[in-house]
């Protein structure tokens, strides 16, 4: 069953997503040529504790850090180390958090001074496929709806939607249903309502969307090692259309 939320859960989602999209914001600027990823799990860190919220990453099934910091080949779920960003690369920064019994789930993908015109396509397209789907995330649609459009709008331009993870539910608990796939036939799918709250979340491939899991049995990365963008928003879906929560 897909949760429904009252306006005072929702206005607690926002609060808790408010806090995601201020430190995203930080951990934008702070994504140059130079810095090791573990510094920015630090600054993530260092704020969530001023702003007195839980880096929800943080132990969730056993993940050993408190954001995704993905490089390049890497989809979703790379861990912050001592590895440095450099100049070209594409990082793409996962947050989420809780606040006052409360979740956030918020992702950006940042191209990193010069990167090729391909990337720049990569990127633009990912976040626009997520604003096509949010546009779908309204009363009486579908909820493949959504999944439609993000894929048809990234197939179009040449690129693919990974089919291995989904954006989902959120509020209570960070994963709630339903599952949200970026791939899915219009018209299908349970039907939204008013007062559902989604993490969408499309995972773009340059090339083919097969993925794999690393060693460290967390971070995602491209099959065919072509570079992937990730970009997500909390939404809720409200009598006047969607809303992003986690807008910066």
């Amino acid at each position: 069953m897909i949760p429904i939320k009252t306006k005072e859960e929702i206005n607690g989602i926002e609060k808790s997503c408010k806090i995601a999209a201020d430190i995203l914001k930080e951990l934008i600027k702070a994504t140059k040529p130079g810095t090791k990823t573990i510094y920015l799990d630090e600054i993530a860190t260092d704020l969530a504790a001023k702003k007195k919220a839980k880096l929800a990453f943080k132990g969730y099934r056993n993940f050993p850090k408190g954001i995704c910091v993905s490089i390049n080949d890497e989809v979703v779920h790379g861990i912050p180390s001592q590895r440095i960003i450099n100049n070209g690369d594409i990082v793409s920064i996962d947050i989420g958090i809780l606040f006052n019994g409360f979740y956030a789930d918020t992702a950006f993908t940042v191209g990193v001074n010069e990167i090729n015109g391909t990337l720049k396509k990569l990127i633009e397209v990912t976040e626009t496929s997520l604003h096509r789907g949010i546009e779908k995330a309204k009363a009486e649609s579908r909820l493949f709806d959504i999944s439609s459009a993000i894929q048809s709008y990234v197939e179009m331009n040449g690129f693919s939607v990974v089919r291995d993870l989904v954006g989902h539910g959120i509020g209570k608990n960070l994963h709630e249903e339903p599952m949200v796939p970026n791939f899915g036939k219009p018209n299908t799918g349970p039907r939204l309502e008013n007062g559902m709250v989604l993490a969408i979340e499309p995972m773009v491939c340059q090339g083919k969307w097969q993925v794999e899991i690393l060693e460290n049995k967390w971070t995602v990365v491209t099959k065919d090692h072509s570079f992937a963008a990730h970009f997500e928003h909390t939404v809720a879906i409200l009598p006047d259309g969607p809303r992003i929560l986690t807008k910066i």
